[in-house]
């Protein structure tokens, strides 16, 4: 589970000291311990019973101008502070499950009931409320290859909740957390990790039932890009490129699904699929079995299956 921190006993901080601190602070990101010496600062933060509710009034009586102007999340979120390359803070609501947003809503916009591991760690605090539940798991992030339906490897470790004053250290690659609903309305805060490399490492999704990586849920605005761009211009060249040479299995991988994408007939799409499942990464080839597979379920005609049946044949060699 999330590693459990003192969170000190120093006196309230505004949101203008924290950040005073923050910034005054050497931390790396990718260093737990060094990371986890922040907690303390957090929580002083959260002594403060008035700054939220402060910033809250004056974002409406503004019309959450603010917000709009650098949150990239959702309702659930009042981003505190945006990314500056080190950090970003924010402020989470956690509504109850009979409260009129969530049956309005459903729980899937609050993430609740949804298996998933961070690929960043974070700091988190009890702030108001008596806190969200969690059905804690761990992983080990560098045994799997992260291809949907490998099995994860998860290890139950307890359903515990944010409780008030409460400060954890979310863990990179390793926590995995059920969230459920709170009790009653609460808020935790955050101090978010900005690590550069953060949007080519995975973030997945799990089937808790069967053990297994259910899907991944990462994708760089790059990925998306390529994705679009193999129907025009030059595009094909340079996702040719990207398939086999660049640094990201993620991106390789991206880079021949859009290029099958943008195969003229299924049988160039095959082909293209059948040169990635040769391909060394295990990634890489197991989504191109995957896209495979999802292809032959789709009524091929009596030659596409001969051929599936030759692909496949020569995969297992």
């Amino acid at each position: 589970m999330p590693r459990l921190i003192d969170a000190g006993t120093g006196g309230a901080l505004s949101l203008d000291e924290l950040l005073e601190a923050l910034d005054a602070t050497p931390f790396d990101i990718r260093d737990q311990d060094s990371f986890a010496a922040l907690g303390p600062l957090l929580a002083r933060l959260g002594r403060n019973t008035d700054f939220l509710a402060d910033l809250a009034i004056a974002e409406l009586k503004d019309r959450c101008a603010g917000q709009s102007r650098t949150a990239g999340y959702g309702p659930q979120v009042f981003l505190l502070h945006p990314p500056n390359g080190r950090y970003l803070i924010r402020a989470n609501f956690w509504p109850a499950r009979d409260d009129p947003v969530v049956r309005t809503s459903g729980t899937a916009a609050f993430f609740y009931d949804m298996p998933h591991d961070h690929n960043f760690s974070f700091l988190t605090y009890g702030y108001f409320g008596p806190g969200y539940w969690s059905d804690y798991y761990e992983y080990d992030h560098a045994a799997v290859t992260g291809v949907p339906g490998e099995a994860a490897g998860l290890r139950f470790v307890e359903r515990a909740r944010l409780s008030p004053e409460k400060l954890m250290l979310y863990r990179s690659g390793r926590d995995v957390h059920v969230q459920l609903p709170a009790d009653r309305f609460s808020v935790s805060l955050n101090i978010l990790g900005i690590d550069p490399a953060q949007p080519w490492i995975d973030q997945y999704r799990f089937d808790i039932a069967r053990g297994v990586i259910e899907a991944g849920l990462s994708c760089a605005a790059s990925e998306a890009l390529l994705s679009l761009a193999v129907h025009f211009g030059n595009g094909q060249d340079l996702a040719e490129h990207f398939a086999r040479h660049h640094p990201s299995r993620r991106m390789r991988a991206t880079a021949w699904t859009a290029l099958a994408s943008a195969a003229p007939d299924r049988k160039a799409a095959l082909a293209l699929l059948e040169t990635a499942a040769m391909a060394a990464d295990a990634f890489v080839a197991g989504s191109a079995r995957l896209r495979i597979d999802a292809l032959l379920a789709h009524s091929a005609t009596e030659s596409e299956t001969e051929m599936i049946g030759t692909i496949m044949a020569a995969i297992d060699r």
